[in-house]
């Protein structure tokens, strides 16, 4: 990559931005104070011993201050809100008690670990009840990188983000650690988590600002808090982006139009740094990438915008030079080679409202739509097939694997699609081809990120298999997930 070569393309084709949806709702400044950027806690482990860890994360309700005036009631993970950061690393083996506080059945998914699926994983087919537990654990075998945990319960993981659950996860390695990323939580390493909220009295309403299409809010929130400021005491701050909404497309740029470099997307490290001064996330999608600020002195102000919204600012403080520079080339991804033989996959993003389907089906619980063995590495041709005329771009997701994104209609993919991905936006009469490959046993979602489309039915199973050793699963339905007759 060329030092001089900086991109000012958000990529996605801007006639089907959110946008221009019919049902859109655009961001407005709140009446709210600059308040300092909450910044999640690290979750302490409840004990270790040797290479094993124990966890206890716990689904529960709480209060939180966000507008003037009475506390909003909210749902978090070890947190009023949002929830405490979880730190894995690679090789460790984790124990992890589940609980659930909440009123109603939760799962815990783990989005972007590579981990046994349907139960480990978190999908619909692993509820945890009210007042009930389940216990997980996982020997962690992946890059660093930054995922999230959110819930995944049949047909309410939207509402059940929108009142508050997502956490960041940070996965860190021996190798990622080599590289000159700043990486001091809280201080120049901090979770960016977008969402976006209406209030009613200060309180969610998710009936009333309900859409089929996807739940936009009005307010821009930022790890839970509206007009964060964050004080900038380093000259480098690495900010680990996730597009936590149900629906929105973040547009992001800098007020001044600040360079900023991404180094990571979803799966963990690029293999060359991309320097930017506008990026487009779609739902799920993750961006880590390092500002520098160095061109700027004590006092001043950099905003980060979405469109031509505030979001949050950097106030900046005093700090050492600091003259890192990142090196070209900062991991080497080894695609694996595709098996021959095995037919290229095709699957079908089609419709809007509650017309959406995957593959001409709304979901089923108790089917699995397709099978591939461990080990494989099959093409996948991912189509949204919405017209460029009022279409609109569907993110999809795939549990249980990162995959390489390897063409755009025939062409290069997006310059910061060339690392490993776990959720893809793909634009209105798009085939996007993506390389798959399982290495864990289990029944996988994929799907449309889009919340509410998920929630619809824009969803399927995968089950990755091994010829060698038999798994059965116990593919309970939605009636028995919200209904059991023996909790």
């Amino acid at each position: 990559m060329s030092d001089s070569k900086v991109y000012n393309d958000y990529f996605f084709d801007e006639p089907i931005f959110d946008l221009h949806d019919g049902g859109y709702i655009p961001l407005e400044k709140a009446d709210v104070k600059d308040q300092p950027l909450n910044i999640p806690a690290v979750i302490k482990p409840d004990k270790v011993d040797g290479n094993d860890v124990y966890y206890t994360i716990t689904a529960q309700e709480g209060e939180t201050q966000i507008l003037p005036g009475k506390k909003t009631k909210t749902w978090g993970y070890n947190a009023s809100l949002l929830g405490q950061t979880i730190v894995f690393k690679q090789g460790v083996h984790y124990h992890i008690h589940l609980v659930n506080k909440l009123p109603e059945v939760t799962t815990f998914h783990w989005h972007g670990l590579n981990v046994t699926g349907p139960v480990v994983d978190g999908g619909p087919h692993a509820p945890v009840y009210p007042d009930g537990s389940r216990d997980i654990d996982f020997t962690l075998d992946q890059p660093a990188q930054t995922d999230w945990l959110h819930p995944h319960p049949c047909p309410n993981t939207a509402r059940q983000v929108w009142n508050g659950l997502a956490a960041a996860v940070v996965v860190t390695d021996d190798e990622e650690a080599k590289l000159p990323f700043p990486r001091n939580y809280g201080v120049d390493d901090i979770p960016v988590i977008l969402q976006d909220r209406s209030y009613h009295d200060n309180q969610l309403d998710y009936k009333a600002d309900y859409d089929v299409d996807g739940t936009l809010g009005k307010y821009a929130l930022v790890n839970g808090t509206i007009n964060g400021v964050f004080n900038v005491t380093t000259q480098r701050v690495r900010l680990r982006i996730l597009d936590g909404s149900d629906r929105r497309e973040w547009r992001l740029h800098f007020d001044d139009n600040h360079e900023f470099t991404q180094i990571a997307s979803d799966g963990g490290t690029l293999p060359e740094p991309v320097k930017f001064t506008k990026l487009m996330l779609t739902c799920a999608e993750r961006a880590e990438v390092i500002v520098d600020f160095g061109d700027k002195k004590p006092g001043d102000v950099v905003t980060l915008m979405s469109d031509d919204m505030p979001i949050m600012k950097f106030k900046i403080g005093e700090f050492a030079k600091d003259d890192t520079k990142l090196p070209e080339h900062l991991t080497t991804i080894d695609a694996p080679k595709v098996t021959p033989g095995l037919p290229v996959t095709r699957t079908v993003m089609s419709g809007m409202d509650d017309q959406v389907r995957l593959d001409g089906k709304l979901f089923d619980m108790q089917r699995i739509d397709r099978k591939q063995k461990i080990g494989d590495t099959v093409l996948w041709d991912v189509v949204n097939t919405n017209d460029m005329d009022g279409g609109m771009i569907h993110p999809f997701h795939m549990h249980g694997c990162q995959f390489l994104v390897l063409s755009r209609n025939g062409k290069e993919p997006y310059p910061n699609e060339h690392g490993w991905k776990d959720t893809v936006g793909v634009n209105a009469g798009e085939t996007v081809r993506i390389a798959v490959q399982f290495t864990k046993f289990g029944v996988y979602m994929y799907h449309c990120h889009i919340l509410e489309h998920e929630d619809t039915g824009m969803m399927a199973q995968i089950e990755a298999y091994d010829p060698n050793h038999e798994h059965k699963y116990h593919l309970i339905s939605m009636d028995e997930m919200n209904h059991p007759k023996n909790k």
